[in-house]
């Protein structure tokens, strides 16, 4: 089995260290590059992406994950356009509702944000496709807009975490990032993909991601990422796992103040190995395998990587996941 795998980039350092994983990443037979979109926390992230594509040649860039709120969609439309034309049509989007620690600095309510998701993939698929478009949505809006520029055929994928996102996404979109899914949902979760991009004809891209935890050093980070993913996850996942309310409250109010690194030590051990890969580098490579063979995923996502912790330390986790599935990366 061959595993095409991508990588997630989070800007938090300079520009410049990114690109350099990216070009690793590359090197590596990575076949996409999605890029964060966290607002203020991260560096913009067309900015990182048009660096990365100027100094690639193969490997696919998009947004890993923008939402409707935070720029107005013909501003994404655009920029990702432009990003494709200069890349040589490598650009895709990754689109979703946008979480607390992007629309929370910026004082942005999230409302409706499923029906949100919708108008803009509709929005989208018709600039790139050259059609005037009239939207009235309640989080923005287009007056017989058109986009000169686009290429219909654009990749869009749509990530979250609940039944109604999942829906939409096989309904709409080109493929769905199942990022961080509580493992006993992820079965579930690909079937009903399955089943509903079947219903409609399309031809569609699953893509886990989720971390790789094999050492200390690992099991810190996992906490420090599930500390900005939990607390926006459904109701149910919460009560699988036994997370409070006052746990959800106290997580949101360390971020506010101090980032992940400051919520992580409020994230119980025991919550991570509902959502990561765990154990030795054998056994993560097989549980991975098994996984993804058994539900039919087609690409694997690394986790997020920021040269804020650690260009070498970056770069080593790049390489040391490549010796673990060296053999199956595809190009």
């Amino acid at each position: 089995m061959t595993i095409p795998l991508g990588i997630s980039l989070m800007p938090h350092g300079p520009v410049v260290d990114l690109v350099g994983l990216a070009r690793l990443a590359e090197s590596l037979g990575c076949c996409r590059c999605w890029v964060y979109d966290e607002g203020l926390a991260t560096r913009d992230v067309y900015v990182t992406m048009t660096a990365v594509v100027l100094a690639t040649s193969t490997i696919r860039v998009g947004t890993g994950i923008t939402n409707p709120y935070s720029r107005h969609p013909g501003t994404t439309a655009s920029a990702i356009a432009t990003i494709d034309e200069l890349s040589g049509q490598r650009a895709f989007v990754g689109l979703g509702a946008g979480g607390g620690m992007t629309l929370g600095p910026m004082g942005i309510e999230r409302r409706r944000p499923v029906a949100a998701v919708e108008s803009m993939v509709g929005a989208l698929r018709g600039l790139y496709a050259g059609e005037e478009v009239d939207v009235d949505s309640e989080s923005f809006g287009f007056r017989a807009a058109r986009l000169e520029y686009g290429r219909a055929d654009m990749e869009i994928f749509l990530a979250g975490r609940g039944p109604r996102m999942t829906e939409l996404g096989g309904r709409l979109a080109d493929g769905f990032v199942l990022s961080w899914v509580h493992r006993d949902l992820l079965d579930d979760h690909v079937t009903a993909l399955r089943l509903a991009a079947k219903r409609h004809g399309r031809r569609f891209t699953i893509v886990w991601s989720t971390m790789l935890v094999t050492t200390d050093t690992d099991l810190w980070m996992a906490r420090e990422s599930l500390s900005f993913r939990l607390p926006d996850s459904p109701t149910a996942v919460k009560e699988m796992i036994g997370m409070t309310e006052s746990d959800t409250m106290a997580i949101r109010d360390a971020l506010r103040h101090g980032g992940p690194p400051a919520a992580a030590h409020l994230v119980r051990e025991e919550w991570v190995p509902h959502f990561v890969l765990m154990g030795s580098p054998e056994a993560v490579a097989d549980e991975m395998l098994s996984t993804m063979a058994r539900c039919g995923i087609d690409e694997f996502q690394l986790p997020s990587l920021s040269a804020a912790a650690g260009v070498e330390a970056s770069a080593a986790s790049i390489r040391r996941t490549a010796e673990i599935f060296g053999a199956e990366v595809a190009s």
